[in-house]
């Protein structure tokens, strides 16, 4: 056989692996492409690849074999078992030796890149989980790129994967994450943080549709403003131009389009995971119940018929509110992306991985499905002060969430009266108060699960004493029936 000639090898020649395949040619990498189904391996040379530096393979031995060493080669394919049998045929039949590197970059769970990492270490193996966001166009021309797991991998790719990722001040949207699962952890978050950011986008559009009456290429005209601005963002220029566009009949495409929203189960992930982890995270919680409420179509359908409520009606200066509603999606968002840090920081602690919340920042602000100028705010936060406790602590996103909070209310409360369903927004506002809430009623909370599961309590530093001594697991004996015994744990 010939000698190697690939600087980095593909499996899985779906649209995302072909675009992938083709930046790195771009870049002057030799690509190795391999698809099971082999007839697709030679279409793609034939058509797009032709002319490129990319060659082919019809098996994986011989993919494998056209590799240099260290054999560099990622799988762009479905979560799941596929991963694990493309691994299990990298090692019985592709060849591969102690050193070569295997990344993941699907949308894997970071629980089963954990238990790759640590299975591929012992055969000597560097294995690398790598959340990849962008699209089909941003594989074509740079994608954001968050890579994780075994640590010695990342001289090798490192070239690779900045070389194609997405360029944000001349900076590369792609950083060594962390170990294990950081990398698929981080692509799960930034789902999650998506999940939201799409339906608070969705909660203005039905606000200016069914509470201001605003006609489609209005509520585009409004998301076009809001582009110039502070909510400059991906997302935000996506929705102007989907506003915009009709069908042949001059009906707006979106107006046709049925009111069921779809998940791949990514910020699900996330809001599971919060849950694990007793962090609020919930505005991407929110976002993924509004999906699976607009999934029971039928049913709402029957619901609208029976169920009372009242209806919008506006009254006074459109352009005022227009602006508030513009403040509370601003404010909303910056609470998104606090729960978003929140969690990871959390994470790191949790999973012992160290996590660099600025570099995890500007990963995002190029390439993604979340990018957005607001990030850069996000990067210099961190930078600024690496152990930040929490972004409404840092000057400016206090100061701004300060400035949209009359704005902000006033668009929860108009939700409220006219009916309109605002759960993203409303429970980003609710987070807020709570969070800044000195006392919040959890000692009421805590009363009632002592006096029904004797789950004890925890006495106020000022109300300390020899009977109640602080720091103790108190128990009450609230109704003079009860016994002194307690439950195991206070957080039973």
């Amino acid at each position: 056989m010939s000698e190697p000639v690939g600087d980095f090898g593909l499996i899985g020649l779906a649209v995302m692996g072909q675009n992938l395949i083709l930046n790195a040619a771009d870049h002057g990498f030799t690509v190795v492409a391999f698809n099971r189904t082999v007839s697709k391996v030679d279409r793609f040379l034939n058509d797009e690849a032709k002319g490129k530096s990319i060659v082919g393979a019809h098996s994986i031995k011989e993919f494998c074999a056209k590799l240099k060493k260290p054999r560099r080669m990622m799988m762009l394919v479905m979560a799941g078992k596929p991963v694990d049998d493309f691994i299990e045929l990298l090692l019985n039949e592709g060849g591969i030796e102690e050193g070569d590197i295997i990344i993941d970059g699907g949308n894997s769970h970071y629980p089963d890149t954990n238990r790759r990492t640590k299975y591929l270490a012992q055969k000597g193996i560097r294995f690398v989980g790598t959340g990849v966001s962008g699209g089909e166009e941003g594989a074509r021309y740079g994608p954001s790129i968050m890579p994780g797991g075994n640590e010695e991998a990342w001289p090798y790719i490192k070239d690779v994967l900045q070389s194609i990722s997405a360029k944000s001040d001349g900076e590369a949207c792609c950083q060594w994450v962390g170990d294990e699962g950081a990398g698929h952890y981080v692509k799960m978050v930034h789902n999650g943080i998506e999940y939201g950011d799409m339906q608070l986008i969705c909660e203005a559009y039905d606000i200016m549709k069914r509470g201001l009456g605003l006609s489609n290429k209005e509520i585009g005209d409004v998301f076009a403003k809001w582009n110039s601005g502070v909510l400059d963002s991906f997302l935000i220029e996506i929705t102007r131009d989907i506003m915009y566009k009709n069908d042949d009949d001059g009906v707006a495409i979106v107006e046709k389009i049925m009111d069921s929203a779809g998940q791949k189960g990514t910020g699900k992930w996330t809001a599971i995971n919060a849950l694990d982890l007793g962090m609020p995270v919930t505005l991407i919680g929110e976002a993924v119940f509004a999906r699976c409420l607009s999934s029971l179509k039928a049913e709402r359908g029957r619901a609208a018929g029976l169920l009372d409520g009242p209806s919008p009606s506006f009254t006074g200066d459109k352009q005022a509110f227009i602006d508030n509603l513009e403040q509370a999606l601003y404010a909303s968002k910056i609470i998104s992306y606090a729960q978003g840090f929140m969690l990871i920081q959390n994470a790191a602690k949790e999973y012992n991985w160290k996590l660099n919340k600025p570099e995890i920042a500007l990963m995002w602000r190029g390439g993604c499905i979340i990018r957005s100028v607001f990030l850069k705010d996000i990067t210099k936060a961190y930078r600024a002060n690496p152990d930040l406790e929490n972004l409404l602590f840092d000057d400016f996103f206090n100061k701004a969430i300060h400035k949209a909070q009359s704005g902000w209310r006033d668009v929860v409360s108009k939700g409220a009266l006219w009916g309109i369903p605002t759960p993203a927004f409303s429970t980003a506002l609710s987070f807020y108060d709570g969070y800044r809430a000195k006392d919040l009623p959890a000692n009421l909370l805590q009363a009632q699960r002592d006096y029904f599961g004797a789950h004890t309590f925890r006495i106020k530093p000022e109300y300390a004493n020899e009977q109640y001594k602080e720091g103790q697991d108190i128990h009450v004996n609230w109704t003079g029936r009860g016994g002194n015994i307690s439950a195991s744990t206070y957080n039973a």
